[in-house]
């Protein structure tokens, strides 16, 4: 998904057609208009803007941002009272408003809520919500591995999916990350053989995290060595985008970021496989890219011997945060055995306790509690743990800065307002 191209219009109409060309704007609800006031939307909206509007002889004039589809039906329109719309070039370094192409949908996807919650994505950005989408889903089921309680998740969301009335409507559109969830779930529990816990009703497919955790650890620290890859590429499209190859080139987050994370998987790939060629090339990229930061961090900092200092400082920062964040993603791997090993205590517990008479409900009640507070409690971690690797971790990568989102100016009209433009 890419943002809708904008154009940066003027509207010039003549003294007297002035407040029906606002009129006409403000019923096509596509124009955000460059107010000196916080745009209202009661009636007396449309005093405050011709107030506001620039006036030279006898015209009047206004600027403001479209999406280029509407220009040409704005044009048609304005026309109608003698008014026109001017595409006119941006001031530099200023960004259009971003409106993304889901906005404008009648179904928005879902996975638009993990990056709106975090930023707006500037308007020159990747958006990158497919992507961050599908790796929170991922990420959460092998943190929650378990082919039983991901049946629960995904029978959970497809209950809340249509619903229309009652307390669970506010939650209806988040069906599908519940159900996505919820199959990421059951698909790595079936690699880990759990079905509410090492129940043996299914087979170990690849591993089971108790008895093979560093194969675990070390799996959970690839795939996110693969994320952070992956952000690095989006970040440095973004970068080039954002201010073109020269800010990129010595960006932390460009150019100069992505050679010195690729430097650390080679460096790593070296040293295990002993490949010494592999180990130069490492080193030799990893001080091109070190160059590269400080020199951007220098520039950055304004030069002179404080500047130095500060990008020393800067540089040493960038280093250990890299390691840092590739470690981070440990932390799928150590919640993924925290769910099993909870789960495996009250299976247990269960055969432990499994008897005659009192003792089978005993267990059988031990069975299902145990089960429910490992689902809530493991399922709220994942949650906050997943979504924390992807602001933390991803994002910060891909995003820069922030954009503003398009607020087309869509007062309401006075009355009699509607009815004149429709007979126009």
């Amino acid at each position: 998904m890419s943002p809708v191209r904008m154009e940066r219009v003027a509207l010039v109409a003549t003294e007297p057609t002035c407040r029906e060309m606002l009129v006409e704007v403000a019923r096509s609800g596509t124009v955000e208009l460059d107010l000196p006031y916080p745009p209202g939307t009661d009636a007396g909206e449309i005093d405050r803007a011709q107030e506001a509007a620039i006036r030279s002889g006898t015209l009047t004039g206004l600027v403001g941002w479209t999406p280029s589809r509407h220009l040409t039906a704005l044009q048609a329109a304005l026309g109608q009272h003698g008014a026109a719309v001017v595409p006119i070039g941006h001031p530099r370094g200023v960004q259009p408003p971003t409106l993304l192409t889901a906005s404008v949908s009648r179904s928005p996807r879902l996975s638009r809520t993990l990056v709106d919650t975090y930023a707006t994505v500037p308007y020159a950005d990747v958006d990158p919500s497919r992507l961050a989408g599908l790796a929170y889903v991922v990420m959460f089921g092998i943190m929650f591995g378990d082919l039983g309680h991901g049946a629960i998740l995904l029978a959970m969301g497809l209950a809340l999916r249509g619903r229309r009335s009652g307390r669970l409507a506010a939650l209806a559109r988040t069906w599908a990350f519940v159900a996505g969830a919820g199959l990421a779930a059951m698909f790595f529990g079936v690699l880990y053989g759990e079905a509410f816990g090492p129940t043996g009703l299914i087979p170990v497919v690849w591993l089971d995290p108790l008895e093979s955790p560093i194969t675990l650890l070390i799996a959970a620290v690839g795939f996110g060595a693969v994320l952070l890859a992956i952000s690095y590429g989006i970040g440095t499209v973004n970068r080039v985008r954002e201010g073109g190859w020269g800010y990129a080139l010595y960006a932390r987050t460009g150019v100069a970021g992505s050679a010195l994370f690729t430097s650390t998987a080679l460096l790593t790939w070296g040293l295990v496989a002993g490949l010494g060629p592999v180990v130069v090339v490492a080193v030799v990229v990893a001080i091109a890219a070190l160059v590269l930061v400080f020199t951007g961090l220098f520039i950055e900092s304004g030069g002179g011997g404080s500047g130095v200092m500060q990008s020393v400082v800067e540089l040493f920062d960038t280093v250990v945060r890299l390691g840092s964040n590739v470690v981070s993603f440990a932390r799928l791997a150590a919640f993924g055995l925290t769910h099993g090993a909870l789960l495996m205590i009250v299976w247990d517990g269960t055969t432990g306790l499994w008897g005659p008479g009192w003792r089978a409900v005993a267990a059988v009640v031990l069975f299902v509690v145990g089960n429910v507070v490992t689902f809530a409690l493991e399922g709220l971690v994942a949650g906050i743990q997943a979504l924390r690797l992807e602001y933390y971790e991803l994002f910060s990568r891909i995003f820069q800065s922030e954009g503003r989102p398009f607020r087309p100016w869509a007062p309401t009209l006075p009355e009699g307002s509607l009815a004149q433009g429709e007979e126009s």
